[in-house]
């Protein structure tokens, strides 16, 4: 379903001036379903309002030269995120943790970058959007399903069948986990934004995977090079998040982010 409901997300943004933001404004409106732009130099913040896709949101920003963090995306208590990671490489962890090798290049700690985010937020009581982007991944039509648990002791095999309803429910459009699905193209990105009929706090702890797997046998998830899986986890409101400098680094938001980036975060 096409996502209607509008939605607020705010935005860490470099600007040095009116022109800065400006050029920011006008680029954010020609995307489809953007009702609102306000951005603050003062402050490095642009706040949206709309029915646009976050990661469009940074897409518009960043080709304007600068580059944009999400800080928020709905109310308190209603957004949530989930950060996408292959478990395909599990099986070398044991063997290479204890070992110098566990530092170099070709090791589980290294192959096992962030291949995929999911942001949602709760837009009515009814209904959540999911803004799902992958990459890193090979081509072809991925399964984007919630699981009943969010145990990921053994990636995606772990993480149970997907979330059904309550017992006693009506399922007729299937499970309520069943997100839908998600074209990858050869350079192997892929991005998907929908709608769904559940409310944040219940996917809460649960995780989400991406996979070419059929699952129509009964066979349950293997940790394959084309499936990612990550916990749900609550995510800051548009005004619940007001750091710029990491208590525990000591490092700013952006040098954060220069990190996040090498380690693959979309």
């Amino acid at each position: 379903m096409a996502v209607t409901t509008p939605f607020q997300t705010l935005f860490a943004v470099p600007m040095t001036c009116d022109g800065c933001a400006m050029s920011i404004t006008d680029a954010l409106h020609k995307l489809p379903g953007i009702i609102k732009v306000e951005a603050s130099v003062k402050e490095q913040l642009v706040s949206i309002e709309g029915t646009a896709a976050p990661s469009a949101i940074v897409e518009a920003i960043q080709a304007t030269g600068r580059d944009a963090i999400l800080r928020g995306s709905g109310s308190s208590n209603s957004a949530a995120v989930s950060i996408l990671e292959t478990y395909h490489h599990a099986h070398l962890q044991e063997a290479k943790a204890n070992t110098a090798d566990a530092a170099n290049p070709g090791s589980w700690i290294n192959q096992r970058l962030v291949r995929g985010l999911a942001r949602m937020v709760q837009v009515s009581p009814t209904e959540t959007v999911v803004d799902l982007t992958v990459r890193g991944v090979p081509p072809g039509t991925y399964r984007a399903t919630i699981r009943e648990y969010g145990n990921l002791k053994d990636g995606a095999s772990s993480t149970g069948p997907v979330w059904a309803s309550q017992q006693g429910s009506k399922e007729a459009e299937g499970p309520r986990g069943y997100l839908g699905t998600i074209e990858v193209g050869p350079n192997g990105y892929g991005n998907t934004f929908l709608n769904r009929p559940f409310q944040v706090w219940e996917v809460i702890g649960r995780a989400l995977v991406v996979s070419r797997s059929d699952e129509g046998d009964g066979k349950p998830l293997s940790n394959e090079e084309d499936t990612v899986v990550g916990v749900i986890a609550r995510s800051a409101g548009v005004w619940d998040n007001d750091k710029t400098v990491c208590s525990c680094t000591g490092k700013t938001l952006w040098e954060e982010r220069k990190d996040e980036v090498a380690k693959g975060m979309l």
